[in-house]
């Protein structure tokens, strides 16, 4: 295939991606602007490659696309332009960073960290690692997004205790989840893990939409003090030099 080819196959593969009971090649050519003979003739090559079959004369992605879909890592290319921003916040302040990209309302994924060369002396996220929605700063961040509503019906009244600080109401959780959204980051205080302060706040797409999540932990003797608005200041703008970074 010609370079424009390999452009127009592509564009026929997302396509055929939203069409999971397949479509006829008539069909998929005006979806995406092309003429009727030449998606027949991409289609061929993409069938007999593995990437497309046929079914009745309806098109849907094949099991090579599904092979290749399985040995994908889904957030390389996001770590790779991700980690070099975490560095960069890591040494700037001495402390710990780590991203998580949302999946869903309540799912996220903690896809890379970067360490600070001061020993944490608690325990942090780690790689691919989640905590309890209502005791992280992460979750809190997720909920914040969602209505008092929705936080009702996704959470029970009583919450679990991890701490003597966790939060165990979820009147008083939904309380500090307006606070949240007002002030555009979460803190966890004590509450997953005696010790443990955490700050995070969203980062969002062009479209405002939550796309991830950046926090900072540390010991709660070194991250809750005068510095503290500072580097909340400073997490702020390094969440929206990731937010550039995936633009």
């Amino acid at each position: 295939m010609t370079n424009k080819s390999v452009i127009k196959a592509t564009v026929l593969l997302s396509e055929l991606g939203r069409h999971r009971q397949g479509i006829t090649v008539t069909e998929l050519a005006q979806a995406v602007g092309m003429t009727r003979p030449t998606a027949f003739r991409l289609l061929l090559s993409l069938e007999q490659t593995g990437f497309v079959d046929r079914v009745d004369n309806r098109y849907l992605l094949g099991w090579q696309m599904a092979r290749l879909g399985r040995l994908a890592d889904p957030y390389t290319g996001a770590v790779a332009r991700i980690q070099p921003v975490l560095d960069e916040y890591a040494v700037k302040l001495n402390e710990t960073f780590s991203f998580a990209m949302v999946r869903g309302e309540l799912a996220y994924d903690v896809i890379a960290e970067a360490y600070a060369s001061r020993y944490l002396n608690v325990s942090h996220v780690y790689l691919g690692g989640t905590y309890p929605i209502h005791a992280s700063a992460t979750g809190k961040v997720l909920l914040a997004e969602l209505s008092d509503e929705r936080v009702a019906a996704e959470l029970p009244e009583k919450l679990e205790s991890y701490t003597p600080q966790t939060i165990t109401s979820r009147k008083a959780l939904v309380k500090e989840l307006h606070q949240v959204r007002d002030q555009g980051y979460a803190i966890l205080d004590d509450e997953l893990e005696e010790g443990l302060f955490v700050v995070a706040c969203p980062v969002r797409d062009a479209a405002n939409t939550l796309v991830g999540i950046l926090s900072i932990n540390g010991p709660v003797q070194r991250l809750k003090s005068d510095q503290l608005p500072d580097t909340i200041d400073l997490l702020r703008q390094a969440a929206q030099d990731i937010a550039k970074a995936l633009s």
